[in-house]
């Protein structure tokens, strides 16, 4: 479905300077894509590429698989679009980078979670030699900080993979269970390929976590499918990357990645002590 509007969302009262909006939007042909943005707080902007409405709100996020809420969307279109290479380009938000797949027009949507204080959003051409960064700063202190994220992203837009959490007492938070009861939490669950999937929680208990990613099947207009050969890559590079007291002077990040061969594939990427 292409999308009719050309907007870039943050959460709560995330504020974009003119300044930072007239360097995104410079007609100079190094720009890479075009996006607008309310300059008091960016604009709230409806349906994404999968029918689902965003509302901004932290941390407790009543989820289902296809009505996620309290997430925030990127959405944008690329000036110049190559669908045929084999490394597409890059989004990559807060230092996480996602492959940024798009329509036949260059338009893309990409849900995340957004933290208070500094974040940026920055896109990288296919080859790499092109860059467009913009940084906005959240002002809303009264949200509770996630004191840990865990982002998976892979690079097939075709393949559906999913991340699960298995917290210290046992709770275990997957597609079927995106809360917990610790208040933890899938503040964004993409379904329609490369991910994101974020898992936040603003107090993570003590002891140790687990982290899998399931190779769970394939997605495409029609919806999901277990087709063994209905995906782009023979082995699909999935990412998982943990961050931990994000946007502070404390936040250190840890970053894995897992082949995926074939539908099924559950992995154990990550046991770590907190």
């Amino acid at each position: 479905m292409m999308l009719k509007s050309l907007a870039c969302v943050a959460c709560g009262a995330a504020l974009l300077s003119a300044h930072a909006l007239a360097a995104a939007n410079d007609a100079d042909s190094g720009t890479l894509a075009r996006l607008t943005g309310a300059f008091n707080g960016w604009r709230h902007s409806g349906l994404t590429n999968e029918g689902e409405q965003y509302v901004a709100a932290y941390p407790r996020p009543p989820v289902d698989r296809g009505a996620q809420r309290f997430r925030t969307l990127i959405q944008g279109q690329l000036k110049r679009v190559d669908l045929h290479v084999r490394r597409p380009p890059a989004l990559v938000v807060n230092g996480n980078p996602t492959p940024l797949y798009t329509d036949e027009q260059g338009w893309f949507a990409r849900p995340w979670a957004f933290g208070a204080g500094s974040n940026s959003i920055e896109l990288i051409s296919a080859d790499g030699a092109k860059r467009q960064r913009m940084q906005f700063y959240e002002a809303d202190r009264t949200k509770p900080q996630a004191k840990l994220r865990a982002v998976v992203t892979w690079d097939d837009p075709h393949a559906q993979v999913d991340l699960h959490v298995i917290t210290p007492g046992g709770l275990h938070a997957f597609f079927a269970n995106p809360t917990l009861e610790d208040g933890s939490g899938f503040d964004v669950d993409s379904v329609d390929g490369a991910g994101p999937g974020i898992f936040s929680s603003a107090a993570p208990e003590h002891g140790i976590w687990l982290f899998f990613l399931n190779y769970w099947g394939n997605f495409d207009s029609t919806g999901y499918n277990f087709d063994s050969g209905a995906h782009d890559r023979d082995v699909i590079t999935a990412t998982l990357t943990l961050v931990f007291d994000e946007n502070t002077p404390n936040e250190r990040r840890e970053t894995r990645v897992v082949p995926l061969r074939k539908i099924g594939d559950l992995v154990l990427v990550k046991s770590e002590q907190l």
